[in-house]
C-alpha cells in the first residue's frame, strides 16, 4: 500500500537568522592591512585570521597604498617654520649637499635638493601623490 500523504517538512530561514555583513572602520582596516604586511606570505593567512576573503585585504591595501584609507593617527597639517628674511643683496643659497625628505600621503618619500625651485616642487608633488 502506497502512502501519497507525505507532507516534506519546510524549515523558513530569515535574514536575521543569518550573519549579517560586517562593517570595518578605517583604523581596523589599517590595522589588519599593516599587519598583513609584516613577514613573507602573510597575505591569505592574516585574510584568514580575521575571517575575511583575500580579494578584500587585497582592495584594503591598494586603498592602504593609494592614501584612501583615513589614518587618524597620521597629521593633516605639518608645522612649519619660515625662515627670516634675507637680505635681497646677498641671497644664501642651502649647500647642494642639504636636502629635504617629503613624506607623502601614499607612502612614498621623495628627496630634494634644499636648492630645489618652489614652483617646480608644488607642480610636481600631485603628480608623484596621483591626483
Amino acid at each position: 500500500m502506497v502512502d501519497f500523504k507525505f507532507i516534506p517538512q519546510i524549515e523558513i530561514l530569515s535574514a536575521e537568522d543569518g550573519p549579517r555583513r560586517r562593517h570595518w572602520s578605517d583604523a581596523d582596516k589599517i590595522k589588519v592591512v599593516e599587519e598583513s604586511h609584516r613577514g613573507h606570505r602573510q597575505v591569505s593567512a592574516t585574510a584568514r585570521r580575521h575571517g575575511i576573503c583575500r580579494s578584500l585585504l587585497t582592495v584594503w591595501r591598494r586603498q592602504y597604498r593609494d592614501g584612501e584609507l583615513a589614518n587618524a593617527s597620521a597629521p593633516a597639517f605639518v608645522p612649519v617654520k619660515m625662515a627670516p628674511d634675507i637680505d635681497a643683496q646677498s641671497p644664501q643659497r642651502p649647500t647642494p649637499d642639504v636636502q629635504l625628505e617629503i613624506l607623502l600621503r601614499n607612502g612614498r618619500r621623495l628627496l630634494v635638493p634644499a636648492s630645489v625651485d618652489p614652483d617646480a616642487l608644488a607642480k610636481l608633488l600631485p603628480i608623484l601623490e596621483g591626483k
